[in-house]
């Protein structure tokens, strides 16, 4: 075949993955100010100001810098499979990447205990693991998670674990990762991204704050 019959099919092919590109990028733009919109009058439980900005197009993250108790300072970012790139798309579907709300927060009282919760097939959850693994934590099965901390402290902190589960639970009936740490993030929650179709954001944000204050309550003997 010559280059001028390879023209009709190389044309086509750009303006198919030209299509997707802009098709991608208006899904993820459509679906992440869609959740901005909802989480507007749940914010100000967070804090007073925030400060947005886009990362790319699959990636929205809103900073508080002076949050309110049980909170100092709060991260949020609303990350989006990367729809606007085919085999990207792909990839990440494959590796189980989804939709997802990621909160990392600094507490106002640090925790005693370190630990993680998450579900294992999740695409954050692997990634958990392994790194957890890494640090030689050991691993046990908690409810339909998996529960990692260090040898010492796993029989009090497990404990701890099994009572927050509840708390996660109102914040989202799926909960893909709970990691709790000294250093910050302090708690750092991953949820599948919140759609505007459920209940109100204050209800979700005020879960929210709950669920971290009990972080911040639990205790190591």
């Amino acid at each position: 075949m010559t280059i001028a019959g390879l023209q009709p099919w190389l044309i086509a092919l750009v303006a198919v993955v030209m299509g997707w590109f802009a098709t991608g990028i208006l899904w993820n733009i459509r679906r992440g100010n869609a959740v901005l919109r909802w989480m507007q009058s749940g914010m100000p439980r967070l804090g007073a100001k925030t400060t947005l900005r886009w990362l790319g197009t699959s990636v929205v993250e809103l900073s508080i810098a002076k949050a309110r108790s049980p909170f100092r300072e709060v991260r949020i970012l609303l990350v989006m499979e990367p729809r606007d790139v085919p085999w990207l798309w792909i990839l990440a579907s494959l590796r189980g990447r989804r939709d997802t709300f990621i909160l990392r927060g600094h507490l106002t009282t640090a925790p005693r205990l370190e630990y993680e919760i998450m579900a294992p097939e999740s695409w954050t959850g692997k990634r958990a693991i392994a790194a957890a693994l890494a640090q030689r934590w050991e691993q046990v099965e908690l409810e339909h998670h998996r529960f990692l901390a260090p040898h010492p402290s796993l029989p009090v902190s497990r404990r701890s674990a099994e009572a927050l589960l509840e708390a996660a639970y109102k914040v989202h009936p799926q909960l893909w990762r709970l990691a709790v740490h000294r250093d910050y993030p302090q708690i750092e929650l991953h949820v599948p991204l919140p759609r505007p179709s459920m209940h109100g954001s204050a209800e979700f944000f005020d879960a929210v704050c709950s669920l971290a204050e009990r972080v911040s309550k639990a205790v190591a003997p």
